[in-house]
């Protein structure tokens, strides 16, 4: 089993205040020596991510080791040259430190707001990333007759290829079966959401490993999770930060995707890794023995709690609990 890495999932920000916070996080990231920082693809809501490698630009230049990465970049709904050109800018720019992950989108106002047909975005995904792939690998690249349109009825090539070779690791973000498949038939690692339960992730990953068409790229995550992390200064501490969790549940509106509503009906202490230094040391050994894991991407921002909580929360997770796991 690989050691265990630890990245921190940021959130989008309402204003420029916020990504000037999120930048500070990148900078103690930097500095605490973490694997990576994360941010999610959205769209037409407050405080939507909706421009991740731009953003990733920016923290490229506020940190020297900390990898780049994206949650999930939604091909159905860019051109895949596009995105092939950009992320190859980004992993040059930052020296060869990107790790992309690729999603699909299941929001209903996502496609309406981009014209496209939803039924239509696991065709797209794939069409995408081939393009994608190509694209990278020095190839001529023809979308004629494609859903992503014809370029003039020409191939092209792009001018700059990623610096990582063949390309940066990629993982892919799922729900349900379908998105399992769609990662493991190329050999790609299965990027877990964090509102699944443990359980339903060793029955998802039971059904990727199944299905696998070849091992992952060795420089890639064998098997990354997102959670929402808090390592607490005591049991009442701990509490607290819980039931600020139930009121975000509770508060989060209804989204009508079935799927996600399931992922999200499981207990919520079965969905979070929150307690003292032993009981989040517990917790993820549990996850290291049911799953493997070998990269965790912590959502450490709790809404409901005090900002000033937070750092300190990071810094008991990487002094005190990783060592021991």
């Amino acid at each position: 089993m690989k050691p265990l890495a630890l990245g921190i999932a940021l959130a989008g920000a309402r204003d420029a205040a916020g990504w000037q916070r999120n930048l500070r996080w990148v900078e103690r990231a930097d500095a605490l020596g973490l694997h990576s920082v994360w941010l999610p693809e959205n769209h037409f809501a407050a405080g939507a991510t909706s421009a991740p490698l731009l953003a990733l630009a920016a923290f490229a230049a506020r940190s020297t080791r900390l990898r780049l990465a994206t949650t999930s970049v939604l091909l159905p709904v860019h051109h895949p040259l596009r995105i092939a050109a950009e992320v190859a800018t980004l992993d040059a720019v930052s020296g060869g430190r990107v790790l992309l992950g690729l999603g699909r989108g299941f929001r209903k106002p996502l496609f309406e707001g981009f014209g496209v047909e939803a039924s239509t975005k696991r065709d797209r995904f794939d069409e995408a990333l081939d393009a994608i792939l190509a694209a990278w690998s020095g190839e001529a690249v023809e979308l004629t007759g494609s859903h992503f349109g014809a370029l003039s009825n020409r191939s092209v090539r792009l001018p700059l290829r990623p610096l990582q070779r063949p390309h940066p690791p990629l993982v892919v973000a799922a729900f349900g079966p379908k998105g399992l498949r769609q990662a493991a038939v190329r050999g790609l690692p299965y990027l877990a959401s964090p509102l699944e339960t443990l359980e339903t992730l060793v029955e998802n990953y039971a059904s990727w490993r199944a299905q696998l068409a070849r091992e992952p790229r060795g420089d890639a995550p064998g098997v990354p999770v997102m959670r929402t992390v808090f390592v607490a200064s005591d049991s009442a501490e701990a509490a607290k930060v819980l039931q600020a969790l139930e009121a975000e549940t509770v508060h989060r509106p209804p989204d009508g995707n079935r799927v996600l509503a399931r992922a999200a009906s499981g207990r919520l202490e079965d969905r979070v890794l929150v307690g003292t230094v032993r009981q989040v040391q517990d917790q993820l050994g549990l996850y290291r023995e049911r799953l493997g894991v070998d990269l965790v991407a912590a959502r450490i921002a709790v809404p409901g709690v005090d900002e000033a909580a937070w750092e300190p929360s990071l810094e008991r997770l990487v002094a005190e609990v990783l060592p021991a796991v």
